[in-house]
């Protein structure tokens, strides 16, 4: 199971999430965030003059292609993350240029089913996040069953309020639903929206890592 800590807003955070063995570092590039890169003056340039490898996700929302795929190349993404409303034929063609996660929103009674198969053979991952009134995470988390007992036929990331406490539950559900790919975590692990506890990450690491 890799993992994926979101809201990244610095270079520093990016090399510390690199040491600690974290696999995808998820930049958010939603104007409407408080973990916006442009607010806290994160920079393309900063990134490559110092060539750090760990493999960043782009987080955008209903963004326009021509821009969604200059801030590709700009940024060295390696997939981007789509939680808008984003229709299959724009994921498929987004698809042709960069790996695509195609963001999910859960509520009690979703039929998960209906929603995701449009886009199974546009896109290479799905991601599954807590329904909530916004676009972007909610701190909350879903329930997991409506996942958990479904064959999906595509690898997965799993978001929404997890937090350090839950590596015990993760791989126990990792060990019955094959197609969890990931876990994606965000606030559950900041001082401040944006700034993240690197403590907190490093014993997750471990939980999931070096116990599994």
């Amino acid at each position: 199971m890799l993992i994926k800590v979101c809201g990244i807003t610095s270079v520093e955070q990016l090399n510390e999430l690199q040491l600690l063995g974290v696999d995808y570092a998820g930049l958010i590039f939603y104007p409407h965030s408080p973990r916006y890169v442009g607010k806290h003056k994160m920079q393309a340039s900063e990134t490559k003059a110092q060539q750090i490898s760990i493999r960043k996700i782009g987080v955008f929302v209903n963004e326009q292609e021509g821009d969604l795929l200059r801030l590709v190349a700009d940024w060295g993404l390696e997939m981007v993350q789509l939680h808008g409303e984003e229709t299959p034929a724009y994921c498929e063609r987004i698809s042709k240029q960069v790996k695509v996660i195609k963001a999910f929103r859960v509520g009690t009674i979703d039929d998960i089913e209906l929603r995701v198969s449009p886009y199974r053979d546009v896109v290479d991952y799905f991601l599954f996040d807590t329904m909530g009134e916004k676009y972007g995470g909610t701190g909350k988390q879903f329930d997991w069953k409506l996942v958990s007992n479904k064959a999906l036929g595509k690898p997965y990331f799993l978001s929404g309020g997890i937090g350090a406490e839950l590596g015990k539950e993760l791989h126990e559900l990792a060990s019955i639903q094959k197609d969890l790919y990931a876990v994606d975590v965000n606030s559950k692990f900041e001082v401040s929206p944006g700034i993240k506890n690197m403590g907190l990450i490093r014993k997750f690491v471990d939980s999931l890592k070096n116990n599994s």
